[in-house]
């Protein structure tokens, strides 16, 4: 079993579009995935089909002691599974303080589970949930999108794996970078993709994902691009990106994350 955390802090970079395309992706490839939609928002649950009332769901296996197996839900995508988020997910920050090894309850919760991939969808915070994830992965992808700030945001979220790294699990990795939302006519793209691949050669992933309107159409339909508009660009692009990162799990050495230090 892999753990692999989605997470950015910044907000709309495509974590949770990459999430539920990368598991349905991983998937149709014969993988048995579990997604956990560790986000409030809970866009990954309704980016699946599913209201944001489900429960037992995140929250009860989180802060209730629930079992997985009551809280996961099979998606319409044979061997892609869910933990649902719900609203109770809004206050979980909060409630999580006073928590025994509170930094440690997700992987508490997916210890012994049977799934060849477990996929985190972050919130986008670098707050005790996103630390929950880190302490629970081994590995990590950031999705970066092509755009001003990008460096900015994964400077500091690369000081915050490092960090994990160091007090709470030593064996996190970088698994990737993924580039997002890419307009290749657009020289803004251009720069930014330039710009990070001259930081971090080794870690950018080499499919690139583009920006696509049937990929931003997709989750309004509860359904992920592979299921939706199997045909397109994005589609495509994120069945490369389950066979580059499968390839990358399979052969993966630590890599230094000091960068942008």
């Amino acid at each position: 079993m892999t753990t692999v955390s989605i997470a950015n802090q910044k907000g709309g970079v495509g974590k949770t579009t990459t999430a539920i395309s990368l598991g349905a992706a991983l998937a149709e490839r014969g993988s048995r995935v579990l997604l956990v939609d560790l986000d409030p928002q809970g866009n990954a649950t309704s980016g699946l089909g599913f209201g944001r009332g489900q429960d037992p769901g995140t929250y009860a296996v989180l802060l209730q002691d629930r079992p997985l197996e009551e809280a996961v839900m099979p998606t319409e995508i044979a061997g892609l599974d869910l933990l649902a988020a719900s609203p109770e997910m809004a206050g979980v920050e909060v409630e999580l303080v006073p928590t025994l090894a509170r930094e440690f309850r997700l992987k508490a919760a997916l210890a012994g589970t049977s799934y060849d991939t477990i996929l985190v969808d972050c919130p986008p915070s670098l707050g005790l949930l996103t630390v929950n994830a880190l302490a629970a992965a081994e590995l990590v992808l950031i999705p970066v999108q092509c755009e001003f700030f990008a460096l900015e945001g994964l400077a500091q979220l690369m000081k915050t794996v490092e960090a994990v790294r160091f007090r709470l699990n030593p064996k996190l990795e970088v698994l990737a970078i993924v580039l997002t939302m890419v307009d290749a006519r657009n020289r803004l793209s251009i720069q930014v993709i330039e710009e990070v691949q001259s930081h971090f050669p080794d870690l950018v992933a080499r499919v690139r994902i583009p920006r696509a309107v049937r990929l931003a159409e997709a989750p309004s339909h509860g359904k992920p691009i592979s299921t939706y508009d199997p045909a397109s660009r994005a589609a495509q692009a994120y069945g490369d990106l389950a066979q580059e990162l499968s390839a990358r799990i399979a052969a993966r050495q630590p890599v230094a994350l000091t960068a942008l230090n």
